[in-house]
């Protein structure tokens, strides 16, 4: 069963229930880079082009003193020898940096990956050059220098045009490891271009079939492939000194199947053609030039800031696993990886600490296979007390939770100030093909009052809004539905069928249990058509 997990990977991993030892067929990780850096959701307008809204997602910078306690139980709890003097050797030279910082946070959940891992498994971690060096020495750690199979080298960007001192950074670095000798591998192919081809197979056939000779020498010598061997050309013909690269048997299976290459001169030597219709292109390097980067307006762009493109989570997925085996993403941010894993018919589990991005993956998977795709949600709250912990935990996490509650847009984080103030998230619906009207929700995760829904109408009235829903975790007041019910209502020219209440008071439990639902026009687009993937065209919803 394909599961989302909300909350901190390394407590979802810590548990033998949730992750038994060996359950896993593939770790791809994308975790942050301690880039120093803060990073910010960027969603879409109507129009399908960026929005200057943003969110701040998540912030890539490290602190020894959040990461001191952790790094302290680990050294004493490790079972790993090698790990614990690794990390006690990076402590020694780095200090209590914010980079210690980092790999204290790395190295728990790394060995916690090899662990539920099967024998068979890999585990690919992606990384730019900023840690890339230590991780490198902590997964020799980990799984051992013997099972590092590649560095992979993928081009993430194009050129950069500003580079002044030094030469520009296009590219981010994937490490792969197996856990044991015998790991899955699915032979990956690059398909060549027209001219490729011309240029590769110069040879054409009188049937138009092209053709390159390749050498039947052996590689290496044996003794036991030296034989001389009488074509159907009348022609005797002597093999390398290694000898020739295959048996008598298939020599005159080749023979037969006018596969020979004879040579035009006497004493040359016979070589073999190697058709290009028969090729499946050429086995893929460890450079990957050839999956761009998500461009601008592209229309798999979803605005999170470390997106990968789908193609490039399908590559790693089918190389390393068959149908029906289990890939996690213990860094699941925008969800390409389930994406990827959903569409080529692999189990998936995910894991995020925020839930702007778990929201985000339950939408993008919602858009691409369905509302009948069935997954498993854990962390996140189901009744109406773990919804009170989440609002005592952390009221931004239960904030974003409590807007997916009713599929609203978290509004970007500001600076309190302007026409944004106090409104927490939006829902949209179109008047025509060029406008469409906005419903402001603000969220309160503690007491409630009668003056908050005079606040959230005069918040409707000053943003010209259609109207406004109060979205709280306390039952409201009777004094509070009375002063909504009197705000009065509004009607949509598009959707004309009836008219909706220009405030909504909705509560957190009676959103849980079904009792109580928006009442707003349909947030689809009935002017725009999507072509989802392996479905018939459907309406785009707005993210």
């Amino acid at each position: 069963m394909n599961r989302l997990f909300f909350g901190d990977n390394l407590g979802w991993l810590r548990d033998p229930k949730e992750f038994p030892d060996a359950s896993v067929d593939l770790v791809y990780l994308d975790p942050p880079f301690n880039s120093n850096a803060d990073y910010n959701v960027l969603f879409r307008e109507a129009s399908g082009e960026a929005s200057q809204a943003q969110f701040h997602a998540f912030t890539d910078t490290w602190s020894w003193a959040d990461a001191a306690e952790t790094y302290n139980q680990f050294i004493d709890t490790c079972p790993n020898l090698a790990v614990t003097e690794m990390m006690q050797a990076f402590h020694s030279f780095l200090k209590n940096s914010p980079m210690m910082a980092y790999l204290a946070m790395m190295a728990p959940r790394l060995v916690e990956l090899h662990r539920v891992l099967r024998p068979t498994g890999s585990l690919y971690l992606h990384c730019d050059p900023t840690a890339s060096h230590f991780l490198k020495l902590m997964l020799d750690g980990v799984f051992g220098a013997d099972r590092f199979l590649n560095e992979i080298v993928w081009k993430r960007t194009f050129a950069h045009g500003n580079v002044g001192r030094n030469y520009g950074s296009i590219t981010d670095k994937i490490f792969w490891y197996s856990k044991g000798a015998t790991y899955c591998w699915n032979q990956p192919f690059i398909q060549l271009s027209d001219e490729e081809i011309t240029e590769k197979y110069p040879n054409v056939d009188p049937n138009g079939r092209r053709w390159q000779s390749v050498s039947l020498r052996n590689p290496g010598l044996r003794p036991n492939l030296h034989y001389a061997f009488t074509a159907s050309n009348g022609i005797t013909y002597q093999p390398h000194p290694n000898g020739w690269s295959c048996n008598l048997e298939r020599l005159q299976k080749y023979d037969s199947e006018g596969r020979l290459h004879f040579p035009s001169k006497p004493g040359g030597a016979l070589r073999l053609k190697m058709f290009a219709d028969e090729s499946p292109g050429e086995r893929l390097q460890n450079i990957w030039e050839d999956i761009p980067p998500i461009g601008a307006q592209a229309a798999e762009r979803l605005g999170y800031p470390t997106q990968k493109p789908v193609a490039l989570l399908e590559r790693i997925i089918t190389a390393s696993t068959n149908p029906g085996d289990v890939v996690l993403d213990p860094f699941g941010g925008c969800g390409t990886t389930v994406h990827a894993a959903q569409k080529t018919g692999r189990q998936w589990i995910g894991i995020d600490v925020t839930y702007l991005a778990i929201n985000l993956i339950k939408r993008r998977l919602r858009d691409a296979f369905g509302e009948e795709l069935q997954f498993e949600e854990k962390g996140q709250p189901t009744d109406f007390a773990s919804a009170q912990r989440l609002a005592e935990l952390d009221k931004f996490q239960f904030q974003h939770w409590a807007l997916s509650l009713i599929d609203a847009r978290p509004l970007k984080e500001g600076d309190g100030k302007g026409a944004d103030r106090g409104v927490d998230g939006l829902l949209y619906f179109y008047e025509s093909k060029e406008e469409r009207r906005k419903v402001i929700v603000q969220v309160k995760g503690g007491g409630v009052k009668r003056n908050d829904v005079a606040t959230l109408l005069g918040d409707v009235n000053n943003q010209k809004a259609a109207g406004g829903i109060l979205l709280t975790l306390e039952k409201p007041t009777k004094p509070m539905r009375d002063e909504a019910a009197d705000s009065g209502r509004y009607e949509s020219k598009l959707w004309h069928e009836k008219d909706y209440p220009k405030i909504q008071i909705l509560t957190i439990e009676g959103l849980l249990s079904g009792k109580e639902r928006v009442e707003a026009p349909p947030q689809m687009n009935p002017f725009a058509k999507a072509q989802r993937e392996g479905r018939p065209e459907q309406q785009r919803k707005l993210i």
